[in-house]
C-alpha cells in the first residue's frame, strides 16, 4: 500500500445538502477519491482534528466501484462506532478483479473522547457519483445526519 507521501493531491468540498451534508471530491486515481470522500466525512463530522490515535486497516469488497464506495464508507462510520474513534488520514488503494472491485485501506483513529464530533448517521445512495473526468475520478457522496 502506498503511504500518503507518495499520494498525488486529492481534495474534498463539503457541500449543504437539505437536511443531510454532501461531500464532493476529485483525486488523480480512484483510490485517493475514497481516500479524500472519508476525510470528507470526517470534516462533516468535527471542524478541528487533534494529533494521535493509531492506523487501523480496512478491507471492502463489492459488485460496482459505487456499492464499493457505500461499503467503504459504511465501514468508516461502523469503526467509528465500535472503536469509538474519528476515522482521519484516510489512505485506499482501489483495484478490480473477476467482476469484483477492492478497496484496501487505512485509517488513524482519533478517540471520540478527544474531541466534539457531529453525528452523522449514514452513507445514502441518493445522487452518489463516481466517474472519471478527463485526468482525474470525481465524486458526490450524502450523508445523512
Amino acid at each position: 500500500m502506498s503511504t500518503a507521501a507518495d499520494q498525488p493531491p486529492m481534495s474534498y468540498t463539503l457541500r449543504e445538502h437539505t437536511a443531510d451534508i454532501a461531500v464532493e471530491a476529485t483525486a488523480p486515481e480512484l483510490g485517493g477519491l475514497f481516500g479524500a470522500i472519508g476525510d470528507g466525512l470526517a470534516a462533516a463530522m468535527c471542524e478541528s482534528i487533534p494529533a494521535g490515535g493509531d492506523r487501523f486497516a480496512i478491507d471492502c469488497h463489492a459488485e460496482s466501484v459505487e456499492a464499493l464506495l457505500y461499503e467503504y464508507l459504511d465501514q468508516l462510520i461502523y469503526e467509528r462506532d465500535v472503536r469509538l474513534v474519528l476515522p482521519v488520514d484516510n489512505e485506499a488503494y482501489v483495484t478490480e478483479s473477476d467482476d469484483e472491485w477492492v478497496v484496501d485501506a487505512s485509517a488513524r483513529g482519533v478517540p471520540l473522547a478527544k474531541i466534539t464530533a457531529r453525528e452523522i448517521k449514514a452513507v445514502t445512495y441518493s445522487e452518489m457519483v463516481v466517474e472519471q473526468r478527463d485526468d482525474e475520478w470525481y465524486g458526490y457522496v450524502v450523508f445523512d445526519v
